[in-house]
């Protein structure tokens, strides 16, 4: 009796601690739903003030503006395409991990872009707006030419598949097709009438060389002429002229 009531004890513990798991997950995976969900809101909103900015400001403020804007869109970009490719080609995982290295400099120079928006000496800030540009520049077109060869390689192995698929369905067209390709068997003809074949069986016997006529008829009774079949390509015979 006191087993019994320990195993029982024990599978409400189990029971229990088990709920206590699933119910953390639930609440953990519900939480990064919605810290998700506000990163996203955050960056949307973000965004839509950097364009808005870009377009609307002149001068320096602007000029910030569009940098931020441009190194933003090309690194999500660039993350979202080797986060996907990765998934299926899992040599991309080197790119993978240079562009988390990369990302750590456009960081950097995002919150040092975004510092120069809030600096009140715009005079300073333009002196030191060239090099924003260039450091902006070489961490887009680093961030570009990964994604881009990332898309070619993609590419490339879609239509080395494309290729390989239409030659197997080339081959079994050519199988599907196989009367077209079979040889002649020698000595058996066509159902023209040529020798050999059965369409000139019924013309062939023993028999006096009339169509239907065979050697074993015309020995039990002889032809009618009278019954004989005419055909319109026949001539009918002329008549015996007397002298």
């Amino acid at each position: 009796m006191e087993a019994v009531i320990l195993i029982l004890g024990l599978l409400v513990v189990a029971f229990v601690a088990l709920g206590i798991y699933v119910s953390v997950k639930i609440i953990r995976a519900a939480s990064r739903g919605v810290d998700r969900t506000i990163t996203q809101a955050r960056r949307a909103v973000e965004d839509t003030t950097l364009r808005a900015k870009s377009y609307g400001q002149v001068g320096v403020a602007g000029e910030l503006a569009q940098l931020r804007l441009s190194l933003r869109t090309s690194m999500r970009a660039t993350q979202e395409a080797l986060q996907t490719g990765v998934t299926e080609d899992a040599s991309l995982s080197e790119s993978l991990g240079l562009f988390q290295r990369l990302s750590v400099h456009g960081r950097e120079l995002d919150d040092e872009l975004k510092m120069m928006e809030r600096e009140p000496d715009k005079k300073t800030v333009s002196s030191l707006l060239p090099g924003l540009k260039k450091r902006t520049g070489e961490i887009t077109r680093s961030a570009d030419s990964l994604r881009w060869a990332a898309r070619d390689r993609a590419r490339q192995f879609a239509d080395d598949d494309l290729a390989t698929l239409n030659d197997q369905i080339d081959v079994e067209a050519g199988a599907l097709r196989h009367w077209t390709t079979e040889e002649p068997v020698p000595g058996v003809q066509d159902r023209t009438g040529a020798p050999g074949g059965p369409g000139n069986a019924r013309w062939q016997g023993q028999g006096n060389g009339q169509p239907g006529d065979t050697g074993i008829a015309e020995a039990i009774t002889a032809a009618d002429p009278r019954q004989r079949t005419t055909y319109p390509w026949q001539k009918s015979a002329r008549p015996e002229t007397t002298s």
